[in-house]
């Protein structure tokens, strides 16, 4: 940095107090030379000396410069009129060159303050550009300037680039050879995109745009393009990324733009058994069963609207060969090359709904011999039963002693277990069926509830604490609900552990939606493994022999809710017991309600 020195409270530079020294030596030497001269009459080119000075002062100081011309101008006409007086052609000549003094002065000064002030504001555009600007010799490359931006760009200060040559900056000497080629064309260009090395070793990506101020100078604009080219560098990778996904997606994908396909999958091409040359450009209405064709969305037509899509639809296709297959397809509007375009998701359920027949018949066909089964067992049971009935009833008659009786009265119980799952296996079927109405009337809950209770002598049984609000109404089927009820409260008296303490309470709120009955008992608990279990239980199942209830009772209280349009709920602890709640919609819908 330039030392200053202080006087009488303004800085002076050291460049300023000689430049000062200089002119003053010249004047004064001027003044000097052109006093001898003219009083000696000496014949000289005594008028031009004193462009020496005052050159001099208007490059460096213009307005200084023109107020130094005209004290030369005074001097020197004064000295000539000492000398030349009255000579009057000596005086015109004299003061003509007075006034030149002047004159060429004022012209030094014009022009110097016009380069001066484009100079400056060169440097103020160098030097507070945001991009980097750089000079360097075209035949030997080396950096004459360079701004902040540029040093900063690349890592280095502006003293280091003084001594580099730009050419040192390529990534590789492909890019560097390219640049030369460039460079060497005569002419100016625009956007050149290259990769520089940073101080750090670390690639700069550059658009760089260059022109020539001389014939060995040139000025080049560098931007930094490295976070655009990692931008670009992350779409090709997610485009990459996005083909090998619907290449390799387990459902048929296809993009429709103005009502033509425009991409397919392997999945799809598949399905459909054309390649993708043949569908491209195609009409998918085409592909679909001529019989379906009516449910294609009509609005593909005009895509720019971007109209509400179904969520899903089940059509027909037409596949190559004549075949015909199903498909579940999923729209969803997407933009495609800065066009709006469909993303269609086809997922073939041609078997799925084949194995759906089959699964259907097969289950006809079970619920049938179910049927067939329930009635055969049944029809033996009828003369066991009344034999059993007939031997309780008149012991003394057949000779049946207290013994026989107590192996009778196992016995009928026995069969009456037997003709409950009978009677259960054929509710199952007609459940399955759909064939069960439910008959919906507004009843008092609590009255149900302890009818149940009454009916089963549950209270004799175990300890029951009921907490249900008085007069709470439901409005569903009384009669599926009690029998509900019922296998809820035989399934916790049968599981609870002595002392058996069952707890029956109403947790829902009066926002709620659904109803919340909720039966707690202080059994063995169920594991996580089995709570699927518990409601799909076989007549067979030991673990309905081992605790004394119908094992298909919980099934069909499992279905009675579900047809209400609710769901049971289970929350068990091992060792602790489990609480079963019963979730019924306070408000049915489409349901004809009986007071």
């Amino acid at each position: 940095m330039e030392r200053k020195i202080t006087v009488a409270g303004h800085s002076i530079s050291h460049t300023d107090i000689v430049r000062i020294c200089v002119i003053i030596s010249l004047t004064l030497s001027c003044i000097f030379i052109t006093s001898i001269s003219l009083t000696r009459h000496v014949e000289t080119i005594y008028a031009q000396l004193f462009y020496f000075p005052i050159l001099y002062a208007a490059y460096f100081y213009q307005r200084r410069g023109l107020f130094l011309a005209g004290f030369c101008a005074v001097i020197y006409e004064v000295l000539a009129y000492i000398n030349i007086f009255p000579d009057t052609t000596g005086m015109i000549y004299t003061t003509s060159q007075a006034i030149l003094f002047i004159c060429i002065a004022a012209v030094v000064a014009y022009f110097t303050e016009k380069i001066n002030s484009s100079e400056t504001r060169f440097r103020s555009i160098f030097e507070k550009s945001l991009l980097g600007i750089v000079l360097f010799d075209q035949n030997t490359f080396a950096i004459r300037m360079a701004n902040d931006p540029f040093a900063s760009m690349l890592g280095y200060s502006r003293q280091e680039l003084g001594t580099m040559t730009f050419a040192r900056f390529f990534h590789t000497k492909e890019e560097q050879r390219r640049f030369f080629e460039f460079l060497g064309s005569s002419e100016d260009v625009i956007h050149f995109e290259t990769a520089f090395i940073s101080k750090s070793e670390r690639p700069v990506w550059v658009n760089l745009s260059w022109s020539r101020i001389d014939e060995n100078l040139v000025s080049c604009s560098v931007i930094d393009i490295t976070q655009r080219r990692l931008a670009e560098q992350a779409a090709v990778e997610n485009h990459q990324h996005y083909e090998q996904v619907t290449e390799h997606a387990p459902t048929g994908i296809v993009i429709i733009r103005d009502n033509r396909i425009v991409y397919t999958n392997p999945i799809f091409r598949a399905f459909t058994g054309y390649d993708a040359d043949e569908l491209y450009g195609m009409e998918i209405r085409l592909l679909v069963h001529p019989d379906d064709q009516s449910q294609f969305p009509a609005f593909m037509e005009v895509l720019d609207s971007q109209p509400s899509l179904p969520d899903r639809l089940v059509l027909r296709f037409r596949t190559k060969t004549g075949d015909t297959r199903l498909g579940t397809l999923f729209f969803t509007w997407i933009t495609r090359m800065g066009s709006p375009a469909i993303l269609v998701n086809l997922v073939d359920v041609t078997e799925h709904e084949r194995l759906k027949e089959t699964m259907l018949l097969d289950n006809e066909r079970r619920r049938g011999t179910m049927n067939t089964v329930a009635h055969e067992l049944r029809a033996p049971l009828q003369p066991l039963i009344g034999n059993i009935n007939l031997l309780l009833q008149n012991p003394e008659t057949y000779g049946v002693t207290e013994k026989i009786k107590e192996i009778l009265a196992q016995c009928s119980l026995s069969v009456d277990r037997e003709q409950q799952i009978i009677d259960q296996m054929l509710e199952l079927s007609v459940l399955d069926a759909g064939k069960v109405p439910l008959k919906y009337i507004s009843f008092d809950l609590p009255a149900l509830l302890q009818s149940v209770i009454d009916d089963g002598d549950y209270a004799s049984r175990a300890d029951l604490a009921v907490t249900v609000p008085a007069g709470l109404t439901f409005e569903a089927d009384a009669n599926r609900i009690s029998v509900v009820l019922d296998a809820m409260l035989t399934n916790a008296v049968n599981l609870a552990k002595p002392p058996r303490k069952i707890r029956i309470s109403y947790t829902s709120a009066p926002e709620d939606t659904m109803h919340r009955l909720a039966i707690q008992d202080n059994g063995t608990g169920i594991s996580s493994a089995k709570l699927d279990e518990i409601f799909n239980q076989s007549p067979g199942n030991g673990n309905a022999g081992q605790s004394e209830r119908i094992g298909m009772s919980l099934s069909i209280a499992k279905k009675y809710v579900q047809m209400h349009g609710g769901f049971i709920s289970v929350d068990s602890t091992l060792n602790i017991g489990s609480t079963f709640t019963i979730h019924i919609p306070k408000h049915p819908q489409n349901a004809e309600i009986k007071p």
